[in-house]
C-alpha cells in the first residue's frame, strides 16, 4: 500500500505594495498595458478622451500613430464610423452613443457590437470590427472604457 504524507506550513501572504507611480489609479494601470498591448485595444477616460491605444488597434481603426491621439476625444481623433446600409452614411449623434466605448462609459456594464470603420484612403476596403467594452472603475464610479477589438 501507498504511503502518503501531509505537512502544513503558513500560507504566503504577498506583502501589500502602495504604488509610488504617478499612474497609480485603474486607469492609469489600464493605459499602461494597453499602451503596449499587441492586440488593438482602447482605453478612454468617462470624458471620452483617449488615454491609450495600442498600435494594432491605431491600424485596425485606420487612425493613424497612437501618439497624434492621446489626450483628444474619440470621435474627434479621426475615427469615422459608418452605417451598415448600402450608402455607407456616417452614424448619427444617438446611433454614436450606442458604441460599445461609450456604451459602457454610461451603463456601467459590458457591452458589445460591431463597428463600420471608414478606410483610410479611397482605394482601402471599409473595415467591419467586433469591440467588446467593459467600464474600468476607480473608487466605485465609472472613470473610462477599455475596449478590445478583432476584425471581422
Amino acid at each position: 500500500m501507498a504511503h502518503v504524507e501531509l505537512s502544513l506550513s503558513e500560507a504566503f501572504v504577498p506583502a501589500a505594495r502602495a504604488s509610488t507611480e504617478p499612474e497609480s489609479d485603474n486607469v492609469g494601470q489600464w493605459s499602461s498595458t494597453v499602451s503596449r498591448a499587441d492586440e488593438p485595444c482602447l482605453l478612454i477616460d468617462a470624458d471620452t478622451r483617449v488615454v491609450a491605444i495600442s498600435a494594432a488597434g491605431c491600424e485596425l481603426l485606420c487612425l493613424g500613430e497612437p501618439a497624434g491621439l492621446i489626450g483628444r476625444p474619440l470621435l474627434d481623433g479621426g475615427l469615422r464610423l459608418l452605417d451598415f446600409t448600402a450608402n455607407r452614411g456616417e452614424l448619427t449623434e444617438a446611433e454614436i452613443d450606442k458604441i460599445p466605448p461609450l456604451l459602457a462609459l454610461s451603463s456601467g456594464r459590458l457591452a458589445r457590437g460591431l463597428l463600420r470603420v471608414q478606410a483610410a484612403s479611397a482605394n482601402s476596403s471599409d473595415a467591419t470590427v467586433d469591440a467588446i467594452s467593459t467600464p474600468v472603475l476607480t473608487d466605485g464610479t465609472v472613470a473610462g472604457s477599455l475596449t478590445f477589438f478583432s476584425e471581422v
